[in-house]
């Protein structure tokens, strides 16, 4: 997992609109990225649409909100529209990107051993270095707490 103070691994995924976003086209603006397991789950769908209520306010900051899952394309559209999200989803079925931020990991669930997203979240300043992230996210107040961070640093 890259650290606080290095550049963050680029990446160009897909949309929720099979548009192309790369992170070097975002240069210049503060980027939220956060990585969650999967589309409509109760903790996923929370942590969306708690982004989503705050985007008003990160887009104040100069922030561009970005999720992503191993989810396809068709499942994120699905997700906003049952949802009601305004954020930006990007799909990463090969798990490339998740394995590049290395949130891509062993998980133990009831016994059960098996790959999956650890739920973490990274702040990127408009230069590409990650200056803030979160491992192991718990969802509940975390959006806030990101927010909140972001003031600090703008």
């Amino acid at each position: 997992m890259p650290n606080i103070d290095e550049k963050a691994p680029e990446f160009c995924l897909a949309n929720q609109d099979s548009e192309e976003v790369c992170l070097r086209d975002l240069a210049g603006s503060w980027v939220v990225l956060y990585f969650y397991p999967k589309d409509n789950t109760p903790g996923c769908s929370t942590e969306a649409i708690d982004f989503t209520k705050y985007l008003g306010e990160f887009e104040s900051l100069g922030a561009t909100i970005l999720g992503v899952s191993p989810d396809s394309i068709r499942k994120h559209q699905n997700f906003i529209a049952k949802k009601e999200l305004k954020v930006t989803l990007l799909s990463d079925e090969d798990k490339s990107v998740a394995k590049a931020y290395g949130v891509w990991q062993l998980k133990k669930n009831y016994g059960r051993e098996y790959m999956g997203i650890v739920r973490s979240t990274f702040i990127i300043d408009p230069d590409g270095i990650i200056v803030e992230k979160w491992e192991k996210v718990r969802v509940k107040g975390h959006v806030e707490e990101v927010l909140n961070r972001l003031k600090e640093l703008v």
